[in-house]
């Protein structure tokens, strides 16, 4: 009888061992069928066959792990990913850059015991950073995002702009107030051209701009407000004189990403801000389609340009890392599961993802990436010899060295106070005087 007794107890106890892992909740073995779901975008347009390959890939060494992609939209997935993030169900897997509300969630995986000497060794000196919040791990770029302003070759040319000296020495504010004019003019269609055109939906070009004049960002590095003193009027003033001198459409608070890009290709703007290196591929490929007869449209030229600074601030070129950022869920999947996670978030970030960068004309991120591609740039010679001028003058994302509770209050900054007010001042419903007022009230509100 007592036999029995012990073997029936040593039986529940390996039950409950094996149901629990041994911990407080179930694990499972490093061979078990798992599924990493992957919220992502189209990168570029070749993205989705890059995913398929790299997956194809992953799945010949690791056959037990199901990888399930969903294709988000640029303009609804944000909001989709932080429903998710609120609601404690995030994907394993989402690509963006590091943000320190995605830490402030307590889901954000901090990746710093599962990469391998090999892995950091592979990143190239400061980009591994990029995926990083005040020193820990949480994200693996792909490659270095760049903003810059782009033109229009022929227009620039024709209003004697030596674009070649810009993209070599930088501008300043003042030079670009004195070419705007000779900018303007009409376009093709017998539109207005205008000499710079912006979208007022994201609201980028304040931080372009601000950085420009001394400003990292709303924060500097230490955490201090920034915009509360003559610079971020200055700022707003040279926003301003853009719409009241004409040089900018009216209707700019109304212009979507899309709109500006489509005003580029039909010539009613000179120059447009945010653009990237990309355009080289885009264009190129738009004049081939129109060679082709299959686009209507006259062919254009894009010339990289930095954006300009104030006459009495350094040069700045707004840079920073996108990859992949892990995330465990509210009813958490196992210690497995996130190696599993991880597994596949470097199938997503190695030599052959480098595409995304090759495809881009971005800067590589890791050594394997860069031998991969060696000899397959896509970029024109011009395009990424001003890339590599504005790269030296980076600025390194403020958010990567706030603390999780400051970079949210920054985000809320930005949305619910900087937004609005921008938008208001694209309109003419504020000056800049009442709005930088108004980023100084809030803004000690809020950073006190």
């Amino acid at each position: 009888m007592r036999k029995t007794w012990i073997m029936l107890t040593s039986i529940l106890m390996f039950a409950v061992t094996a149901c629990s892992g041994g911990g407080g909740s179930s694990e499972q073995s490093a061979d078990a069928k798992d599924t990493v779901t992957v919220w992502t975008y189209p990168v570029h347009n070749k993205y989705e066959e890059d995913l398929k390959e790299l997956l194809a890939d992953f799945n010949k060494e690791h056959p037990n792990i199901t990888v399930k992609t969903e294709m988000l939209t640029w303009a609804e997935g944000p909001k989709k990913f932080d429903v998710a993030l609120n609601a404690g169900n995030p994907p394993d897997l989402y690509f963006h850059s590091v943000d320190g509300s995605y830490v402030d969630s307590g889901l954000a995986i901090q990746l710093d015991d599962y990469l391998t000497p090999e892995i950091k060794e592979d990143y190239y000196p400061g980009t591994l950073e990029l995926g990083q919040i005040q020193g820990k791990q949480y994200g693996l770029p792909i490659y270095q995002y760049q903003w810059g302003w782009g033109g229009n070759k022929r227009i620039l040319e024709e209003a004697g702009v030596d674009w070649q000296k810009i993209q070599q020495e930088g501008w300043t504010w003042d030079e670009f107030l004195e070419l705007a004019p000779k900018l303007m003019g009409t376009a093709p269609d017998g539109s207005p051209q205008y000499a710079f055109v912006t979208e007022g939906q994201t609201m980028e070009i304040m931080e372009l701009l601000s950085r420009n004049n001394n400003m990292p960002d709303v924060l500097n590095a230490e955490g201090e407000f920034q915009w509360n003193d003559d610079r971020i009027l200055e700022t707003l003033k040279f926003l301003e004189t853009l719409r009241t001198e004409g040089y900018m459409p009216k209707e700019t608070a109304a212009i979507a990403p899309a709109k500006r890009v489509e005003m580029f290709y039909a010539e009613q703007a000179a120059i447009i801000s945010k653009a990237i290196p990309y355009y080289d591929v885009l264009i190129k490929q738009r004049n081939a389609d129109i060679d082709a007869g299959t686009v209507q449209g006259a062919k254009v030229e894009f010339v990289l340009l930095p954006v300009p600074h104030h006459k009495d601030a350094p040069q700045k070129s707004t840079m920073g890392g996108e990859g992949y950022v892990a995330f465990r869920q509210k009813n958490d999947k196992g210690e497995q599961h996130a190696k599993n996670t991880f597994l596949v978030m470097e199938a997503l970030s190695g030599a052959k993802a480098g595409n995304s960068a090759n495809e881009l004309v971005l800067p590589f991120v890791r050594n394997s990436q860069a031998e991969y591609f060696e000899g397959k740039g896509l970029g024109t010679p011009e395009t990424l010899e001003a890339a590599r001028i504005m790269a030296e003058h980076m600025e390194q994302p403020v958010v990567l060295s706030l603390d999780s509770a400051l970079a949210a209050k920054q985000k809320q900054f930005k949305e619910q106070v900087m937004k609005p007010n921008i938008q208001a001042l694209f309109t003419g419903e504020k000056t800049a005087e009442e709005i930088a007022a108004e980023f100084k009230a809030k803004g000690e509100e809020m950073f006190k």
